[in-house]
């Protein structure tokens, strides 16, 4: 989980009650505004420039707070695919294969293709990072469904990143399903799992 300081409420609070006043202008200020980072700032955003630039610095301090410890595990699977098993509330991802030949992701849902790749900056909500992303989105008569799934790391920390969510969305739309993940785990040697030794090795 992504946390930033207690005190930024009161500014979202503020922002929220003048979208909620003036609906239409808010729409349309924020369907150009970079997804994930703070809105550029605006008199009608409902905050001064010293409480805006306040949000900003309280922005800045947000930090990861870990909400469950999990197993990750990559490892090839018949057919050449290649499959990461999680455990616990991440279980999720187990159900996805990674196929080297096609560059996609398979899902119960179906194929998820690839996207351009992913350089997120410094004020985005997870912090600077990058890597490469894959998308399933399909819409029926029952609904629309939408699955991404992301890889990456973050810039020189010794840390990779993986990213899913999950949406199903009625054609009244209404939320049938949003399910969120963010993994962070450490790369290279601090990342492997130490294994008790076989009697051999003992």
């Amino acid at each position: 989980m992504v946390v930033p300081p207690p005190e930024i409420e009161k500014y979202i609070a503020k922002v929220e009650t003048a979208a909620r006043s003036n609906p239409e202008w808010f729409k349309e200020f924020t369907a150009s505004a970079k997804a994930g980072t703070p809105l550029p700032y605006h008199e009608n955003l409902g905050l001064t420039k010293e409480e805006y630039d306040e949000y900003l610095a309280l922005w800045a301090k947000r930090k990861f707070e870990s909400k469950e410890d999990v197993m990750l595990v990559l490892r090839e699977t018949f057919g050449d695919t290649w499959s990461l098993t999680a455990s616990g509330e991440a279980g999720a991802i187990s159900t996805l294969r990674y196929d080297p030949k096609t560059d996609t992701f398979r899902s119960p849902n179906g194929v998820m293709k690839r996207l351009e790749d992913i350089k997120a900056d410094k004020d985005s909500i997870l912090g600077e990072w990058s890597g490469k992303e894959w998308r399933f989105e399909e819409t029926t008569g029952l609904g629309k469904t939408k699955e991404n799934f992301a890889l990456g790391k973050f810039g020189d920390t010794g840390f990779g990143i993986v990213v899913y969510r999950a949406q199903e969305i009625s054609t009244e739309g209404n939320r049938l399903l949003d399910k969120s993940l963010v993994l962070r785990f450490p790369l290279g040697k601090a990342g492997h799992m130490k294994l008790p030794a076989t009697p051999q090795q003992r």
